[in-house]
């Protein structure tokens, strides 16, 4: 990474974003943090200039393109140029979708998938006059195998990776030195489990095993500097990805027997707790959820993922090694 490179994160102001923005601080990024809530916004600043980078909060919505747009000019106007850019505002709603109402799905699909569309348009608008910059779109595992109770969210996930695959093909065709990277998440230990909207009995949760935002948030920074096409994090995640691809109606099938239980805890929700789905919730929620006791520090799928070359050349003098001493074996057995 160069020195001083400015970084857009959107859903800065918890969760998955705001780890990501410590990272990007450790290093000394200049860190435009986008989301609505201006109490989360206000911390993250404050932490990302105490790790040692510079802030600026952008109180936006996602799903208004032009608050977006508003939001990249002011980083180009107080920042300087926009080298990265981080896609990662998202809303959910748990619930049966035959529950739901066409303004809950909308917003989720708005918010989560057009999110990222209108992010992309408004970093893609300056990185082209500039033929360069990364965008990094945040996925997760339910991009590749849908759950249920979370039919708006998994469509949103879906829509990213056909909208970005699309991008990539027309940046190859005009070629150009952006790039477009989408990175794949697991269950995590963040706070969206408190505020998202729910029509379950229970208190929902990520379906275990579950990982820590930081090892979302390394992934993403690594991600940001290297030209992967997709990074998947976690062996949930992997694991998601190859049995659809081979076993998805009897995947269909075992989530529906065991889907619904595996999102909730044995705790009773409070029906009439607040949440985000509309408006922001006040107070700080870090980045953290409340499965801290649960949840994994480490992913060892994202450590090969990050070295696949080296791992696939010591895979391939282990195997040359052992021709050879399996040869020199025969012919002293000879």
């Amino acid at each position: 990474m160069k020195e001083g490179e400015v970084v857009v994160i959107s859903g800065a102001s918890a969760g998955v974003g705001r780890a990501t923005a410590r990272v990007f601080a450790r290093h000394g990024a200049k860190v435009g943090l986008l989301a609505r809530g201006i109490d989360g916004l206000n911390a993250a600043k404050k932490e990302v200039e105490q790790l040692g980078g510079k802030a600026l909060v952008l109180q936006a919505d996602v799903a208004q393109p032009d608050q977006v747009e508003n939001a990249a000019q002011q980083v180009e106007k107080l920042l300087g140029p926009i080298d990265i850019w981080i896609n990662n505002a998202m809303v959910s709603v748990f619930s049966p979708f035959k529950d739901m109402t066409p303004q809950e799905f909308k917003r989720v699909t708005e918010v989560t998938y057009l999110g990222q569309v209108y992010g992309t348009m408004a970093a893609l608008k300056r990185m082209l006059t500039r033929d360069r910059g990364m965008i990094v779109q945040v996925g997760s595992a339910l991009a590749d195998r849908s759950i249920p109770l979370q039919s708006a969210y998994c469509g949103a996930k879906h829509g990213v990776r056909g909208f970005t695959d699309s991008i990539r093909s027309e940046l190859y065709h005009d070629g150009s030195n952006i790039h477009i990277c989408m990175v794949q998440l697991p269950a995590l230990n963040t706070p969206q489990f408190e505020w998202e909207r729910s029509r379950l009995k229970h208190k929902t949760q990520p379906v275990p095993p579950i990982f820590q935002p930081e090892v979302a948030a390394d992934a993403i920074f690594y991600a940001a500097h290297h030209k992967k096409r997709e990074m998947y994090v976690g062996g949930p995640t992997v694991k998601a990805m190859w049995a659809n691809k081979f076993f998805a109606g009897l995947i269909d099938r075992y989530l529906g027997k065991i889907g619904y239980k595996a999102q909730q805890t044995d705790e009773l929700e409070n029906a009439d707790r607040p949440d985000n789905l509309y408006n922001p919730l006040q107070g700080d929620f870090g980045a953290h959820g409340r499965f801290d006791k649960r949840a994994h520090k480490y992913s060892i799928e994202t450590w090969f993922s990050k070295h696949a070359k080296a791992v696939g050349a010591a895979s391939v003098l282990a195997g040359a090694a052992v021709i050879w001493l399996a040869v020199n074996a025969k012919r002293r057995n000879a």
